[in-house]
């Protein structure tokens, strides 16, 4: 059974519900059949006009009555999200009357609804920006105790098992931040730890990578892993993470031993921690089509709730699975 098969699994069993504000999105309408068809949520809403929404089923021969359809400006919870908007946006000159047109955003009304626990997970992004669904999520759901910063991760399913846990790995940050300074390198290291725990169901062993090994070379990019691998240690000292290490060092056991022997991470690593985004996109990629490995997310990291964001190049399949890996989580 695959990463995807388990989580699939895990969210018929748990019986979770989704909100997806995209409504009226044909992919959207047809990845919210399969969540139904398959019983993989218990309830899926869907955000628009009415109309627009059932049309876009008509269009697609799929009957929308079987989901929770709202909108904004008309559902009766519009009054009470507006004033918990104006609560958490009063600091920036937000009124309650321009909460009240704000909210009207699907986005922010479906931040709302996880925010109230309405649902419990969120997914967007099949039609709205990574910035949109990213800057729903930090205004209105807000990032975990203790979390500045949200990240994401990939789940990488390997067709040799040997790696990671089963095949299994997680690569971050491949979405979000572009150049992490040190602090953000940090967060995103523990949080990437926290997505080894949720979705593989491991222990993490986490390598934060980088062109040097334990000295082997000296620059400023080095520097900044050294210094985040530090902060890791003081705030995480629970967590088996290590660094600076080059890639082969982290994930094969010889090359391990002989460049950082003593490591308990070297060789044996299953979540990979890449200096910026570039190198995590690239990364993840080449790993995608050389490897032919099962590339999944990205899973957004750092979030009270579960929420993560789309490809605008997202295939139904794509949707679903997102879905399901969301439903899936404790």
């Amino acid at each position: 059974m695959n990463f995807v098969e388990r989580q699939r699994q895990l969210a018929k069993q748990k019986q979770k519900k989704i909100v997806l504000p995209e409504g009226t999105e044909p992919r959207i309408v047809q990845a919210a059949k399969i969540l139904m068809d398959e019983e993989l949520a218990k309830e899926v809403v869907l955000l628009g006009k009415k109309e627009a929404i059932e049309a876009a089923g008509k269009k697609e021969n799929i009957d929308v009555s079987r989901f929770t359809l709202i909108d904004p400006a008309t559902s009766d919870l519009r009054e009470a999200f507006a004033r918990d908007y104006y609560e958490l946006r009063k600091h920036k000159g937000a009124t309650l009357e321009s909460a009240k047109e704000d909210i009207l955003d699907t986005l922010r009304f479906g931040a709302l609804l996880l925010r109230n626990d309405k649902v419990d997970a969120m997914v967007a992004g099949a039609e709205r920006t990574t910035g949109d669904v990213l800057v729903a999520g930090f205004t209105i759901v807000k990032t975990a105790p203790g979390v500045k910063y949200a990240s994401s991760c990939m789940v990488m399913d390997l067709p040799d098992k040997k790696w990671g846990k089963d095949g299994n790995m997680i690569f971050s940050d491949c979405a979000t931040i572009p150049d992490p300074d040190v602090q953000q390198l940090a967060e995103i290291a523990i949080a990437s730890c926290e997505s080894c725990k949720k979705f593989l169901d491991a222990e993490p062993v986490c390598a934060m990578l980088s062109f040097s090994t334990k000295g082997s070379a000296s620059h400023p990019n080095v520097d900044k892993v050294v210094e985040a691998l530090k902060i890791v240690k003081e705030k995480r000292p629970d967590l088996n993470v290590d660094g600076e290490l080059q890639l082969d060092a982290a994930v094969v056991e010889e090359v391990g031993k002989k460049k950082a022997p003593g490591s308990s991470v070297a060789g044996k690593a299953n979540v990979l921690i890449f200096p910026d985004l570039q190198a995590a996109n690239i990364g993840y990629k080449l790993v995608q089509r050389f490897g032919n490995a099962g590339a999944y997310g990205p899973f957004m990291q750092g979030f009270a709730k579960p929420i993560s964001d789309l490809s605008r190049g997202a295939t139904v399949t794509d949707v679903v699975n997102t879905c399901a890996v969301l439903l899936a989580q404790p």
